[in-house]
C-alpha cells in the first residue's frame, strides 16, 4: 500500500501582533497537532496527539515502549489507512503483528483503556507508575563519551530542528553515536513522540538495541523518556533542560548515563558518570 500524501506538520493561522510601536494584524506559523489513531489488525487501540509526519516510526516507537513488542520482527506490516471519501484516514496507521505478539492481540485490545495520550502525556491509561518500569536488565557501560562530544549535541539537535525555526513551537530528538555522528532525528508537539520516532526509525530497520549511542532532547527529561530509552538499549540522555526526580531513578536503575542542564561548557551529571570522559 502506498503512502498517503504527507500533512503538512505546520499550519497558516492570523494573529493580532501586539507592539510597542502598535498593533498589526499578520500570517504567522503555528505547529500543527491532529490525532493519529493507531490501530491493531484494524481495530482501534488508541489516539495520539501528535505532529504529523513519521507516522510510521511514531507506532512503532509507542509500541516498543508499552511493551507490545520486542523487536522490528514482530512487525508484519504498519500502514496509513487510505479512503478516496474520507480524507481523515491519513490520520489513522493500521499495524499487523507477528509472533507471540499477535496471538496477544485480542486480550490487549479488551485490557486497553479508552484513552487518549495527548502531547504532555506520554503514559496515559496506565494505572500506577510501578507498572511502568521494564523489567529489562541494566544497560552494561559498552562505551564512553568525551566531554567535547556531550557540549556539542544541544547545538548539534538544535541546528537540525527546522520546523521549530519556523514554529517555536516543536520538541527535537535526535540520536547520536558516542562520537557525535546523527543516525536520526525529529521533531514533535510531544516530547515522547519526537522520542518514539526516533525510536521507531531505528526499530523498523531492526538496529534494536543501541548501545554506543545518545539521546538528545531538547527539553526536560522525564520518567517515561528515560524508559523509551531504556528498552531501545541507549546508554546515556543528554538533555538541555533538568530531568526530573523519578527520571533520575529509572536513569540510576537502567544503567543510564542521564545529564542534564547542557549548556555553554558545563553540564551535570545525574547518573552512571562513569562512562564520560572528562
Amino acid at each position: 500500500m502506498s503512502e498517503p500524501p504527507a500533512l503538512d506538520p505546520v499550519r497558516r493561522v492570523r494573529v493580532l501582533r501586539i507592539a510597542a510601536t502598535g498593533t498589526s494584524a499578520e500570517t504567522d506559523v503555528a505547529a500543527a497537532e491532529e490525532p493519529l489513531e493507531l490501530r491493531l489488525h484494524d481495530r482501534p487501540f488508541v489516539v495520539i496527539m501528535r505532529t504529523p509526519g513519521a507516522d510510521r516510526e511514531l507506532a512503532a516507537g509507542f509500541l516498543l515502549s508499552e511493551g507490545i513488542i520486542t523487536r522490528g520482527a514482530e512487525l508484519g506490516a504498519v500502514e496509513h489507512c487510505r479512503h478516496p471519501q474520507h480524507p481523515a484516514t491519513h490520520n489513522v496507521v493500521n499495524v499487523f503483528l507477528l509472533g507471540a505478539p499477535r496471538g496477544r492481540v485480542e486480550a490487549m485490545l479488551a485490557e486497553r483503556r479508552n484513552v487518549l495520550a495527548n502531547a504532555s502525556c506520554g503514559v496515559c491509561g496506565r494505572l500506577t507508575i510501578d507498572s511502568l518500569k521494564t523489567r529489562a536488565r541494566p544497560l552494561a557501560a559498552a562505551s564512553r563519551i568525551d566531554r567535547a562530544v556531550v557540549l556539542g549535541l544541544p547545538d548539534a539537535l538544535r541546528s537540525r530542528q527546522a520546523l521549530f525555526d519556523q514554529t517555536g513551537g516543536l520538541h527535537g530528538a535526535a540520536l547520536f553515536t558516542t562520537e557525535g555522528a546523527l543516525r536520526a532525528m525529529a521533531e514533535d508537539v510531544g516530547r515522547h513522540n519526537a522520542v518514539d520516532k526516533v525510536v521507531g526509525t531505528m526499530l523498523l530497520e531492526e538496529r534494536l538495541p543501541l548501545p554506543g549511542h545518545v539521546l538528545a532532547v531538547s527539553g526536560r527529561t522525564s520518567f517515561e523518556i528515560v524508559q523509551k530509552a531504556w528498552l531501545a538499549g541507549i546508554e546515556a540522555i543528554c538533555a538541555v533542560s533538568a530531568p526530573t526526580s523519578l527520571a533520575i531513578e529509572l536513569a540510576a536503575e537502567a544503567g543510564i548515563t542521564l545529564i542534564g542542564f547542557v549548556r555553554g561548557r558545563g553540564f551535570n551529571i545525574y547518573s552512571h558518570p562513569s562512562r564520560v570522559s572528562l
